[in-house]
């Protein structure tokens, strides 16, 4: 049985790995979902200076205090940034690295260098206007599609996320990652890919391609942006079977 560690991305806390945290659980795995600083439970605890480096420290505190080892650690959307500094200060505690819908991140790159300069402009001024400028709420449903697909989330998931969701600490969006360190190539590597991700896989595009190739296993699941909440059962199954060493 395998110990998972759950990050959820942009907005979230550990509330939304709710489900997927059950069905683990009943087929005898370990699992830790987290709340990162500002987020969640945690929504107090944030201020200006929240960034991308206090969410890593965020991580690898919480394996360490848990006495955690070969962890199977799980990086949805935004997660992916603080999930890529903590793997290489976590050594041996390692044992899987699982990117859910993202993908690692480069030395050096930000939340807002993946996004056209209008739109990092447009919630640039977002956090100005409604954030106090430093905090980025969550857009409305009708915005949030540009995120990511919402396909399979009906009214009561939306509604959970409309509840929960707490504004984004916008210093994790301007922090580019720094110090990053390979965790070595003992450490498996999983990408489950949902629709429009795989699509983009599928097209080619040519910075993703190395995701296609080994050492990365790539599963694909049929839903939008946000599984844990859409198919948080079909989830669960796809992260039982790639620690179970199936393709």
């Amino acid at each position: 049985m395998a110990g998972f560690v759950l990050v959820p991305g942009a907005w979230l806390g550990a509330w939304a790995w709710e489900g997927v945290t059950r069905a683990l659980r009943e087929r005898g795995h370990t699992v830790l979902p987290l709340t990162l600083t500002g987020l969640g439970e945690g929504a107090g605890e944030a201020t200006a200076e929240t960034n991308l480096d206090t969410h890593i420290d965020d991580i690898v505190t919480a394996v360490e205090q848990h006495g955690l080892r070969d962890v199977t650690l799980v990086a949805h959307s935004y997660a992916a940034a603080p999930v890529t500094g903590a793997a290489g200060r976590l050594g041996s505690r390692l044992e899987r690295l699982v990117y859910l819908d993202s993908a690692p991140f480069a030395e050096g790159m930000g939340m807002l260098d993946l996004m056209p300069p209008q739109a990092g402009e447009q919630l640039t001024r977002q956090v100005a206007d409604h954030g106090e400028g430093w905090r980025l709420p969550m857009p409305p449903v009708e915005v949030l599609g540009s995120f990511g697909s919402l396909e399979g989330l009906g009214e009561d998931q939306l509604g959970l996320m409309r509840a929960k969701a707490m504004p984004q600490p916008f210093g994790t969006y301007r922090q580019r990652l720094t110090g990053a360190a390979d965790p070595g190539p003992g450490v498996d590597r999983v990408l489950i890919a949902c629709d429009d991700f795989r699509k983009l896989l599928d097209a080619g595009v040519p910075m993703l391609a190395f995701l296609n190739q080994a050492p990365w296993r790539r599963f694909d699941l049929s839903t939008g942006h946000w599984p844990m909440l859409s198919a948080p059962g079909e989830l669960a199954d796809v992260l039982h079977a790639a620690v179970s060493g199936s393709r």
